[in-house]
């Protein structure tokens, strides 16, 4: 019987041995099947894509990363400037009749659109981005539990000041209008504040600081809109009331108006994103960024963003644009975007790299990002848009009361969402 039982126990022992053997070994297959899917991608013979991305320092950086891909892959890749927000609308045209890019630049609220519009493929390696890139990231470019995306950058607009005439950042908005007060000049055009007034993107976050929202259950529920909500009127008026210290009409309390005064250095504040902190850089301003002031004691929510390239569904050459995405969202590529953009790249083990996790302006908008919320990326966020901005203008101006605009917003939305089902 004890030798009976010896046996049995040493069996069970190999058998155990073997198990874990075999789990380890079907795990390290796996891991190296992912690893094996990304080497093995050979580019179609004859391959050479075409990239849509913004002007600018991202188109820069497109053109670099281009350049260094055509080295070792031999692939030609050509960028075209398009601007990110209108990629989406752009392939739908172009890409049936075969003469769109193969990979293109777009937010991330654009993903649901996108999707239901048959325009992108699915990431090809996603247990990469799951394990190496933020998860606000990785959320940000799925769709429906299916990752679409490939990340470059998460970002979210903050406060810029001038710190030759602003020496620190204001806590409130209330001290903003104070110090307006001494410093505007409108026969100069020098403002204490300014920003894209017109521009749903950025106003938002006078309609969250008091409790308005876009769509309910974190942005999911096309039949909860939030805008016209007590809060956002409350938020409206607020915004409204800001024309007494930035009076300029709408239509030229523009964006090109704003970054123009900044970089001339007649903008003491201004309400902008990360992608401008290049350009600010080579004007020479001396400017800081901190998170957005307070409005009566309540914290702005602004938006967030994540920055992504998508691969076509019209693509004649999935190989070696699936290579190029690889390639262009590798650490080494997104720290060299880093340093050309200001972007700040969503991988886990590029934030405690130096030259980001002690970079100043990286500090300010990463404390903005603690109060920022995701732009919803259901296809019904399209439908947002432009009745908010046609609602934020009419109160600018004074052609609509708050709460009548705000209404009117919200209903064209709901009839656009309800024309689609």
């Amino acid at each position: 019987m004890k030798k009976l039982l010896s046996l049995i126990l040493a069996l069970t022992l190999v058998v155990s041995v073997f198990a874990g053997c075999a789990k380890k070994g079907a795990d390290q297959t796996q891991d190296q099947g992912n690893q094996q899917q990304a080497e093995e991608i050979k580019p179609e013979e004859g391959a050479s894509l075409v990239v849509w991305e913004s002007d600018g320092p991202e188109g820069e950086f497109i053109k670099f990363a281009a350049q260094e891909f055509e080295k070792k892959y031999g692939v030609k890749v050509k960028f075209e400037p398009v601007d990110h927000t209108q990629t989406s609308g752009k392939l739908q045209q172009d890409g049936p009749a075969g003469v769109g890019a193969d990979i293109i630049s777009a937010p991330h609220d654009h993903v649901g659109k996108m999707v239901a519009a048959g325009l992108i493929q699915p990431n090809h390696n996603p247990d990469r981005f799951k394990n190496g890139f933020l998860e606000a990231a990785i959320n940000g470019v799925s769709y429906e539990g299916t990752i679409y995306g490939y990340p470059t950058a998460i970002e979210t607009y903050a406060l810029f000041y001038n710190k030759d005439i602003v020496k620190e950042a204001p806590k409130t908005f209330e001290e903003i209008v104070e110090f307006a007060k001494t410093y505007n000049n409108p026969k100069e055009k020098k403002y204490a504040l300014m920003w894209d007034v017109g521009n749903a993107y950025f106003s938002h976050c006078f309609l969250t600081a008091f409790g308005g929202y876009v769509f309910g259950d974190n942005g999911t529920n096309k039949d909860d809109i939030g805008l016209n909500n007590e809060g956002a009127v409350e938020g409206a008026k607020y915004f409204k009331s800001l024309r007494s210290i930035f009076d300029v009409k709408q239509k030229d309390a523009n964006y090109q108006f704003m970054d123009g005064q900044f970089a001339a250095k007649k903008a003491a504040m201004i309400i902008n994103g990360p992608w401008a902190v290049a350009g600010y850089q080579k004007a020479k301003v001396n400017f800081g960024v901190a998170p957005l002031p307070t409005m009566n004691g309540k914290q702005p929510i602004s938006f967030s963003g994540i920055r992504g390239l998508y691969l076509s569904s019209f693509t004649k050459y999935p190989n070696a644009a699936k290579l190029f995405l690889d390639f262009v969202t590798s650490d080494e590529m997104l720290l060299k975007r880093f340093e050309m953009t200001r972007q700040i790249p969503p991988v886990k083990a590029l934030m405690d790299k130096p030259e980001i996790k002690d970079d100043p302006i990286v500090a300010g908008f990463m404390a903005q990002a603690q109060n920022s919320t995701p732009m919803p990326s259901i296809p019904q966020m399209a439908l947002v848009w432009e009745p908010m901005a046609a609602a934020y203008s009419a109160i600018w101006d004074g052609k609509m009361e708050p709460k009548a605009a705000l209404d009117k917003a919200v209903q064209t939305i709901k009839d656009a969402i309800a024309s689609q089902k």
